[in-house]
């Protein structure tokens, strides 16, 4: 997910309106600009709110609000100036693909085609993914900063230094429900007592209960932790925890700031995917993990219906040289530099 602008130009941006109260839309418009208020969600043969198909959420919208001012919302102007900005942006870089290689960097993603990160902010207009709290920024602790800047410059040291995603492994929970560069498609399916939910990114498949019954022992501990589900109304609730602490709360570049954050044991995961036309969920999930934020936060977007969406096999291992090329480029480079030291 590439933004239209830098952060640097869209925190200037949010500068330049904040405070100013002309067309600043309420909180209540985060839901209301995608809610149909005739909508009768309809039900599954035992009599479930179905929420099965296949949804997407590619958008250019970041994760986190840049700086710690700016309005929570965008106008419908502002939104339509900032996708066409985003649409003029993505021309330029696909006329002149050869700009973007500069150093080998973006070796065989020059151009947006070779992406599906989307082209247009959320449909809700909301500035930042995080919702909670208001300034649209996780409340990291330093030491989980620190050690994601530590990963970060020694990546090529061991592949313990490489995110969870290049080593193919899984993105976690929230993680998985959060858009990258491509594969942004999730597959809902209900049976009477289990909900499913296929990740077309690395091909993570949650199998959730829908069941009262107790978590695993704590003694077992899960890339994608242990879930269980039950129905508030229309809204699913699915409770998980029992994760270990291997994992980051977020591996792709769309994270930005919260990408590398690792989590602990203590992390403790609700969401609530609600239904509120034929072509939305609003998908909310909070986050708590004492031992790596100094208070809960909340993040909300909504799911887009793609029934017209072809989910792939995502064959991560196969073909995969990611690990093997980051930690032998690095020998390569160990070894130079000890030449030089000769």
């Amino acid at each position: 997910m590439q933004t239209s602008m830098t952060s640097r130009t869209f925190g200037i941006f949010l500068l330049a309106l904040a405070g100013a109260t002309a067309g600043v839309l309420p909180a209540e418009a985060q839901v209301d600009r995608v809610a149909d208020p005739n909508w009768t969600t309809p039900r599954t043969p035992d009599g479930q709110p179905d929420l099965q198909g296949i949804w997407g959420n590619k958008t250019i919208t970041p994760i986190e609000r840049p700086g710690s001012q700016g309005q929570a919302f965008l106008t419908d102007e502002e939104m339509a100036a900032l996708n066409q900005q985003r649409a003029v942006n993505s021309a330029a870089q696909d006329a002149a693909p050869a700009q973007r290689t500069v150093a080998g960097r973006n070796v065989g993603g020059y151009g947006s085609y070779w992406l599906d990160s989307g082209d247009t902010w959320l449909s809700t207009g909301q500035t930042s993914f995080v919702i909670d709290p208001p300034d649209g920024r996780a409340p990291i602790k330093q030491w989980a900063l620190d050690t994601k800047a530590y990963n970060l410059a020694n990546e090529g040291d061991h592949y313990q230094h490489l995110s969870v995603w290049d080593r193919c492994i899984s993105r976690g929970v929230p993680g998985s429900m959060l858009p990258a560069g491509y594969n942004n498609a999730y597959r809902i399916a209900q049976t009477p007592d289990h909900i499913v939910i296929y990740h077309e990114m690395i091909h993570d498949v949650r199998i959730i209960p829908l069941s009262d019954a107790p978590f695993a022992d704590g003694r077992i501990r899960q890339w994608m932790g242990d879930s269980r589900a039950h129905w508030d109304g229309e809204t699913l609730v699915v409770e998980t925890r029992n994760f270990h602490d291997r994992g980051w709360i977020a591996s792709s570049f769309a994270g930005g700031r919260i990408k590398g954050i690792p989590t602990s044991k203590a992390l403790h995961v609700m969401e609530r995917f609600e239904r509120v036309s034929e072509s939305t969920i609003m998908w909310t999930v909070t986050i708590e993990d004492p031992n790596v934020y100094t208070a809960p936060w909340t993040i909300q977007m909504p799911l887009t219906a793609e029934p017209g969406y072809l989910m792939f096999e995502y064959a991560c291992h196969e073909g995969n040289n990611a690990v093997p090329g980051t930690l032998g480029g690095q020998r390569v480079l160990d070894a130079a530099a000890a030449t030089q030291e000769q």
